[in-house]
């Protein structure tokens, strides 16, 4: 008898590898300590949501097999949310109530991100990150200006990838610190 958990699924690991590269990103101690991001639940959550984003909006040019692994990540995203809120505590029968609250605060962070972007402007950008992420609902913080740049970089940087870059796990998100150094220079000049 074969045991089928212990067979490797090469899909899976892709897809995992994919996504822990967006999470791995998302946890940067620089985006707590220099941009000031709330290093809590929501502000880890507002992170993934962010790079999860970025990779969805890129891979959406792409040719048919490297855009449908957008859905498998997000898909993956939502058993990871499922995971954490059972390991918060989240009853087995307030979980689905709990993860339509989780797809909703996704798809408007998501269609905020995508429009701002679209829009070009770094005060759209600038002011839905502070929406999102900080909770202002007035003049952005320094941190939501710095983050709008990062959001522009990373967006950069993923549209320069190759689409079997992306489908391997490479994601080539650009280092926040440097980002953020670059920023500051910029406004000083």
């Amino acid at each position: 008898m074969i045991f089928l958990p212990l067979l490797r699924n090469p899909q899976r690991a892709r897809i995992d590898a994919i996504y822990g590269a967006i999470v791995a990103q998302s946890r940067l101690p620089a985006f707590y300590r220099s941009y000031g991001v709330p290093d809590t639940p929501a502000g880890r959550f507002d992170m993934i949501v962010l790079h999860l984003t970025l990779l969805l909006r890129r891979l959406q040019g792409a040719p048919n097999d490297v855009r449908s692994l957008g859905q498998k990540v997000f898909d993956r995203f939502c058993r990871d949310m499922d995971d954490n809120l059972r390991e918060m505590g989240v009853g087995d029968l307030a979980v689905p109530k709990a993860m339509r609250r989780v797809a909703e605060a996704y798809y408007g962070r998501a269609r905020a991100y995508d429009q701002a972007l679209a829009a070009e402007s770094p005060d759209a950008l600038a002011a839905a990150v502070a929406r999102n992420v900080f909770g202002e609902h007035v003049a952005p913080p320094l941190g939501a200006v710095r983050l709008a740049t990062y959001i522009r970089d990373a967006a950069r940087h993923l549209a320069a990838a190759a689409d079997d870059v992306l489908a391997r796990g490479h994601l080539p998100f650009p280092d926040p610190e440097e980002v953020r150094l670059a920023a500051v220079e910029g406004a000083q000049t």
